[in-house]
């Protein structure tokens, strides 16, 4: 992929921050999307409630990438949480796709974040890119998130949707919580632990995100998650090798759904998800198991 001019909202978050850094350490140029006043040359002011986006800071990017939203376990799912996540992802996604679609020389790729919780409870059945949408509120979520891109596709702008697998790193994200817990010698498996996580190394993520950045055949939706899920089970067990700590607690379902509520019932969840369409396009993950997962994040 050549040097290009580079658009990204969500910059600061995780994924959002370690895309940046690879980008920017290759000579690409970053437009970070922020919700004030832009106060330096490389900031582009939106305001995705309001429909609002500096579209004249987007002339001459070659990508756009969307990766804002809440966090999903950042808060209990009250019901203006709820309204929170959803409209932090799916008015950001139309309001960019709007702006993109209205330039006269529109980017060539929109590169939109979505999630493999768009499948809902696979159980023991794996599933790939052409299953269908589970149900409940995540995988609605993922729906309508994925929906509100429509403007841009229809502009002809090449638009890729990453269902991103649970990130496993110690900076932030669900996982960023978990290893303070288990280094502390307090984690244990979730539920019976028999559910499958689908997961993805933070460095693996981004080399994702950058090869559908670069493809310029890929289009629609790539499970952004390793070939191999594994068990809650096998993570306890993973993350208890790691650190050298036991992982004898486990949280049983009862006792999660009183301290999480609706999210209990996500955690709870199994969730086994392939990366057909990723694996068949060339992508090589470079830690595809958990344990090279978790030792990436450690290291």
């Amino acid at each position: 992929m050549q040097a290009s001019r580079i658009a990204i909202a969500g910059a600061s978050g995780l994924i959002g921050t370690a895309l940046t850094r690879s980008l920017e350490a290759d000579g690409h140029e970053v437009l970070r999307l922020v919700r004030r006043a832009a106060r330096a040359e490389r900031e582009v002011e939106w305001q995705p409630k309001r429909g609002e986006v500096d579209t004249a800071k987007l002339v001459g990017c070659t990508a756009v990438v969307n990766l804002a939203g809440a966090g999903i376990g950042d808060h209990r799912w009250t019901d203006a949480y709820k309204r929170e996540l959803r409209d932090s992802r799916v008015l950001g996604t139309a309001t960019l796709a709007e702006a993109i679609a209205s330039l006269d020389q529109p980017p060539e790729v929109f590169l939109c974040g979505s999630a493999v919780g768009y499948y809902g409870d696979t159980g023991e059945r794996a599933v790939d890119e052409d299953a269908p949408a589970g149900d409940g509120f995540l995988p609605s979520l993922c729906v309508e998130w994925e929906e509100a891109a429509g403007a841009a596709a229809e502009a002809g702008v090449r638009t890729v949707f990453a269902r991103s697998g649970m990130v496993v790193a110690r900076e932030g994200g669900a996982w960023g919580r978990m290893f303070p817990l288990f280094k502390a010698g307090l984690g244990g498996r979730l539920g019976n632990g028999r559910q499958y996580w689908s997961f993805v190394a933070l460095h693996d993520e981004v080399a994702a995100l950058r090869h559908l950045l670069a493809s310029e055949t890929l289009a629609g939706p790539f499970n952004v998650t390793v070939p191999n899920p594994v068990t809650n089970r096998e993570v306890t067990a993973a993350m208890g090798r790691a650190l050298h700590r036991p992982t004898l607690l486990p949280a049983p379902a009862p006792a999660l759904r009183v301290v999480l509520g609706e999210m209990a019932s996500e955690t709870l969840r199994s969730t086994r998800v392939l990366p057909t369409r990723l694996l068949d396009s060339g992508f090589r993950f470079a830690f595809p198991t958990i344990d090279d997962a978790i030792g990436a994040a450690l290291n």
